[in-house]
């Protein structure tokens, strides 16, 4: 067992002590968390929160502070410990309180749960790409506002990181575009303790973690025991002064530190010490036995002066700022629009009106024209793809690449990367609301992405998908790119909106929709193949998209079946609708681009687009036909794919699965007879 190195002052092992004994009293009162991270890291978050951090626990959100997250996010004690200590608005009782119903302090960092809290983790290596993420705004926003004398966004983004982050593969994504794009606004320390659930981390990991990011153009440096706080601080300090790369600290640090029988074990790591190794580990390190959650007024004392700190230093930066308002008042205005979310309105009236006389468009391109056309008056839309822009129709034109050449520029190239794609657009929206960040890739990589969209859903971010490619509408790409199930899945994922435009203009409204969402993701779900321009004098007006679903247009006064469907499989339903017609048989035609959206609508609008008295129905979707029966009722048919697709041209792959007009039609007749 390593010793508390002989330097530290008395006062400053009391200060991360403490930090180790509120977790282990939190941990140990709640019978379950992760003890041992806060144990190994307390130095560390010590010398960060009270030598380096520029914060003002009196407002979180001021917005030139630095930004800390805990990417380990099992480890929250740290953090909440650090929160409480500090003089956030977290109680000592909400420490006692942890992870129980109601509490601020739930088992892992929640983002607009806690103040303080920057960013959710606990899925590892999420904390490291969002820290990406916040690093890319930060230079955007520098770039964007600073001016000679004026240096108003100059903050850093620290990240303490374990083994589990760096060994989940969106940590490799992430690091590899952050050395590419020279993010020296990025300090992240990582906690080298050699241990995981399982055991030692020799079992399944022998990276060399310093060849492999200094390969990634990081700055690395190596402090051998994380416990020597002068060794942290000259580490964080030397990496501070490196401004053309972002910088890793791995510290050799011991998992449980302190505990005798637990140290460098898995069983310090996610399971109370238990009451006897509590004891044994208080005497130790020399901690009284009682009361629990005790906090020397000497430490609190220390820890609240970040209070008067922190102050200052946003007052310091306030006076800087009104000199900067006096001499750029145009810029300080978009400044402060920015960071309150603000929009200018004028954008709404430069969505495009597609024609009918114009043909027919593929939806991923009426979303390329309608994204460079609102793009000028939105500077802070923002993003880019998985190295598929040309192909998902998302480049903005004369935006500038962002680059280490070019931090303004508003097109991100994510590289083949989707997973670091998502992670870092979510550090993009935590830095301001101001951000409409947008990723695209086609809809069946969902799935290299979901672990990200997910926490973006759950931290209700503004971010916006541009999901390509989403049928067997591909065509000859085959089942490995045709997405099935995918749409379900979305669907199934609380806060996340999900569209599929029938058309260009459906696609606009979609876009207008998207923007001024704020409260979680925007799918917009988009097709490869052309499809008709519905004429928006002879249906209803693409308008009502924002309703979820509405009525397309019915054959007669009195529908006897309601045909319905979502994105290229409207063109169909219209035509079987035009089938029906011939044979006297009077129907109605649906457009259904959104489930949540049509969810959120009253009772009586969404009866009057399904009266419950018009049970024959049919949905029509090329995706997986799951979620469809909440509309279709109990004499309803869905007409979809409980199967992967084929390679073949898209019109074939139509007609051998059954999704035509004349099979609608069909089926129509079937259910009237039956």
């Amino acid at each position: 067992m390593s010793s508390l190195a002989p330097h530290k002052t008395s006062l400053e092992e009391l200060c991360i002590n403490t930090i180790r004994f509120l977790a282990v009293d939190a941990v140990q009162k709640a019978n379950s968390g992760h003890p041992g991270l806060p144990m190994e890291a307390a130095p560390i978050g010590y010398t960060l929160f009270t030598k380096f951090l520029k914060h003002n626990p009196k407002n979180p959100k001021w917005v030139n502070r630095d930004r800390f997250i805990l990417s380990a996010g099992h480890g929250c004690m740290l953090l909440y410990s650090l929160l409480y200590l500090t003089g956030y608005d977290l109680s000592l009782d909400e420490i006692k309180a942890f992870r129980q119903w109601g509490s601020k302090t739930p088992g892992h960092p929640e983002y607009g749960h806690t103040p303080g809290v920057e960013t959710t983790t606990g899925p590892l290596g999420q904390g490291f790409a969002n820290g990406v993420g916040m690093g890319i705004a930060q230079k955007f926003l520098a770039a964007k506002f600073n001016r000679l004398d004026f240096p108003v966004i100059d903050y850093f983004i620290y990240v303490i990181c374990s083994d589990g982050d760096l060994m989940e593969g969106i940590s490799h994504e992430a690091a590899s575009l952050a050395g590419h794009l020279k993010l020296g606004n990025l300090i992240y320390i990582y906690l080298d303790n050699h241990i995981t659930i399982e055991g030692d981390t020799a079992l399944a990991y022998s990276d060399d973690v310093q060849k492999r990011f200094e390969g990634y153009r990081w700055h690395v440096q190596r402090v051998p025991d994380g416990n020597n706080t002068e060794e942290i601080e000259k580490a964080v300090q030397n990496a501070k002064s490196v401004l053309d790369k972002p910088s890793l600290i791995i510290a050799r640090t011991h998992t449980g530190y302190g505990s005798p029988h637990k140290q460098d074990t898995s069983a310090a790591h996610g399971s109370p010490l238990g009451e006897e190794e509590v004891k044994l580990t208080k005497k130790n390190l020399n901690w009284p036995l009682e009361p629990s959650f005790y906090v020397p007024d000497e430490v609190l004392a220390y820890y609240r002066k970040e209070i008067g700190k922190g102050e200052q230093a946003e007052e310091n930066w306030k006076t800087l700022f009104g000199k900067y308002q006096k001499t750029y008042p145009e810029l300080a205005s978009e400044f402060l629009r920015f960071f309150k979310g603000e929009l200018n309105q004028e954008w709404r009236g430069k969505l495009p009106v597609f024609t009918s006389q114009a043909g027919s468009l593929a939806t991923r391109q009426a979303s390329g024209k309608t994204l460079n056309a609102i793009a000028p008056f939105l500077p802070f839309l923002l993003g880019g793809s998985g190295d598929l822009a040309p192909s998902t129709e998302t480049l903005l034109k004369d935006a500038g690449d962002f680059s280490p050449e070019r931090f303004d520029g508003r097109n991100f190239h994510f590289g083949i990367r989707e997973h670091g794609m998502a992670g870092i657009l979510n550090g993009v929206a935590l830095t301001s609301p101001g951000f409409i960040p947008y990723g695209a890739t086609f809809l069946n990589f969902l799935d290299y992405m979901k672990p990200s969209l997910r926490l973006a859903a759950l931290q209700k971010l503004r971010v916006i998908y541009v999901f390509t490619h989403d049928s067997i509408g591909l065509g000859e790409d085959g089942p490995t790119h045709q997405p099935i199930e995918q749409l379900a899945a979305l669907r199934a994922t609380p806060n996340v909106i999900a569209i599929r435009p029938a058309d260009a203009n459906e696609t606009a409204a979609a876009w207008g929709f998207a923007v001024q969402h704020q409260e979680g993701p925007v799918c917009l779900i988009l097709s490869r193949q052309k499809l008709p321009i519905l004429d928006q004098s002879s249906f209803s007006s693409a308008g009502n998209l924002g309703k979820g679903a509405y009525i397309l247009t019915d054959s007669g006064e009195n529908p006897q079946v309601l045909l319905m469907a979502s994105g290229s499989e409207v063109q169909l339903i219209l035509k079987a609708l035009d089938i029906l017609k011939q044979q006297k048989i009077q129907a109605r035609a649906v457009s259904f681009p959104s489930f949540e959206l049509f969810r959120k609508q009253q009772l009586e609008y969404r009866s009057s687009v399904l009266p419950p008295a018009l049970k024959k129905r049919i949905a029509v979707e090329a995706a997986s036909p799951f979620g469809w029966h909440e509309f279709v009722g109990d004499e309803g048919v869905i007409l979809g794919l409980n199967h992967f697709g084929a390679s073949a041209p898209y019109e074939t792959l139509y007609e051998k699965f059954g999704l035509t007009p004349e099979k609608i039609a069909e089926q129509a007749i079937y259910l009237l007879n039956h």
